[in-house]
């Protein structure tokens, strides 16, 4: 009779703590608005439908301070881009304009030693000034470009309902666990309190 009393308050135990669990799960969304508990005088919603505006807040300066900034994003562009190339081009560019804009008198020789000379002001100072274009647009870029706004926006712009389903798509296993890790709890916490009961 003992340990079955013991089995059945162990069991009581385990219910409650898989129950409150999985109530304390579903309330990270539901109720997706306010609802208000007359009694009580409280309005009760989901955490995330609460806090939303605050965790977009946080998610984005998160990801534009920790993760990817605009200035990354623009130093990786300016890694992976091929200032060789760029140089070859701006090269192409200037001696096109200098034939094309040479009074027809100015003989050939001449215009291939300024086309030489072009050449060598670009190989000395094109990659500096490449630099410092760069430079200059990764400034304006930041001014202008803010991901922890954009990134705010796509959450607070995402459906809360598509954004729960997400979540518990993705830690399906970990919220399960949770639950039944509630049950294991309150098992153990009946057995406790059974024994102490039962003894008294």
């Amino acid at each position: 009779m003992f340990y079955l009393q013991l089995a059945i308050l162990g069991f009581i135990g385990a219910v409650i703590g898989y129950l409150t669990n999985t109530i304390a799960v579903k309330m990270i969304f539901r109720p997706l608005t306010p609802v208000n508990i007359p009694l009580l005088n409280i309005k009760i919603q989901g955490l995330i439908p609460k806090r939303r505006v605050e965790i977009a807040k946080t998610i984005g300066e998160v990801v534009d301070n920790e993760l990817v900034s605009i200035e990354s994003i623009m130093d990786k562009f300016i890694e992976s881009s091929n200032k060789d190339e760029l140089i070859e081009k701006l090269k192409k560019k200037v001696k096109s304009a200098i034939d094309k804009h040479m009074p027809p008198i100015v003989p050939q020789m001449f215009k291939g030693m300024i086309m030489d000379y072009a050449d060598e002001i670009i190989d000395r100072e094109a990659e500096q000034i490449i630099n410092e274009a760069m430079d200059k647009l990764i400034d304006k870029a930041s001014l202008h470009v803010k991901i922890s706004e954009m990134v705010e926006e796509r959450i607070n712009g995402f459906e809360i309902e598509k954004l729960e389903k997400l979540t518990l798509e993705i830690a399906k296993k970990e919220l399960q666990h949770i639950e039944w890790l509630g049950g294991g709890i309150g098992f153990v916490i009946g057995i406790i309190q059974g024994l102490i009961v039962l003894n008294i």
